[in-house]
């Protein structure tokens, strides 16, 4: 059974619509959600627990038909796997690091903590029919690096000022997290993963110098160790909020397959000058208005990428109080507009 989302991210371009998923996809908009993550009784519990973690992989699919399913785990599991303490309570909180002593540098070590994540893949494999994608994903270093350095508190001044006067201690801290990183993403892909995803959440306003070697050469690094033990892996870069020049560079250094844009890339400059699979790049705010506001900004991107290896998603996660019939309209708008 031929999949539409294997096919374009190994550079197709589809004929018809584009295949659809959505960051985020499982998550508290959908009240099927909500009643496992109940049972789970906390969102760490929820992701260490492979059976309820592979149930809520899969429900975005059985309601809209997606494409493509992303494993529901949390970036943070890296820092958890290092033997970092990490605390969920509206929002991660993490004891903020100041070098990489006490941090666990044996992978033998690192992959008991991540077998759940593991079992949840080959679990949600199993509950998949063939035309569906399932993609497996980590934070990159750079983002790890700034919720370890500031506590999880979404900022990259601690990570920074760590980078300006520490280069050295802090190069060890990125050199373990593209180990740790890559490693993940092979054991993923292993599991049952067809696609991983490398998220850099953080990467906007960095200066072109801290992106270069924060950003680029850690995701190079990470992209090369993957193809060393996987040839054929398929792997897509999400540098949110990187300027024009940086997402130039970032494809053209890091060697993904695909990269997935946020909301303040221009798609037709991007279809232009990126020269691989994109991916996006919806404001998740025009889904939670829907109507005109949806329809005009869906019909705008399909435009934009006529005829290009394309994949539609959000420019970032799908946002709590989005509306469910929503989400239906956009499946309809995509799949019956292209």
């Amino acid at each position: 059974m031929k999949c539409l989302f294997l096919d374009v991210i190994s550079g197709a371009r589809p004929e018809g619509p584009p295949p659809l998923w959505m960051m985020r996809q499982a998550g508290r908009y959908l009240p099927e959600y909500r009643e496992v993550r109940a049972k789970a009784g906390s969102f760490l519990g929820l992701c260490g627990n492979p059976e309820l973690a592979a149930e809520v992989t899969l429900q975005p699919i059985h309601r809209f038909d997606f494409d493509a399913a992303i494993i529901f785990s949390d970036i943070l599991t890296i820092p958890i796997a290092l033997g970092h303490s990490v605390v969920f309570d509206e929002g991660p909180k993490l004891a903020p690091l100041a070098s990489v002593e006490g941090l666990e540098r044996d992978p033998d070590k690192w992959r008991p903590v991540l077998a759940p994540v593991y079992e949840a893949l080959r679990i949600a494999r199993a509950g998949l029919s063939a035309d569906k994608a399932l993609i497996g994903f980590a934070g990159a270093p750079w983002t790890l690096a700034v919720y370890l350095a500031g506590g999880g508190n979404d900022e990259q001044k601690a990570a920074r000022l760590w980078a300006y006067r520490d280069p050295v201690g802090f190069q060890q801290l990125i050199d373990l997290l593209v180990e740790a990183v890559a490693q993940h993403l092979i054991w993923q892909l292993e599991a049952g993963a067809q696609v991983v995803q490398i998220f850099d959440s953080w990467a906007s306003g960095l200066p072109p110098d801290l992106f270069a070697r924060y950003v680029v050469a850690p995701t190079k690094a990470i992209v090369e160790k993957i193809r060393a033990a996987k040839p054929d892996a398929k792997i897509i870069g999400f540098p949110r909020g990187a300027t024009m020049a940086g997402l130039a560079d970032y494809t053209a250094t890091t060697g993904v397959n695909g990269i997935s844009l946020d909301p303040s890339t221009d798609m037709t400059w991007a279809v232009e000058k990126l020269g691989v699979t994109l991916q996006g790049n919806l404001d998740p705010l025009a889904l939670v208005a829907g109507g005109d506001a949806l329809g005009s900004a869906v019909g705008d991107i399909l435009m934009a990428t006529k005829g290009a290896s394309f994949i539609f998603n959000l420019g970032h996660g799908i946002l709590p109080p989005t509306p469910i019939d929503h989400v239906h309209a956009l499946v309809k708008l995509v799949r019956g507009g292209a």
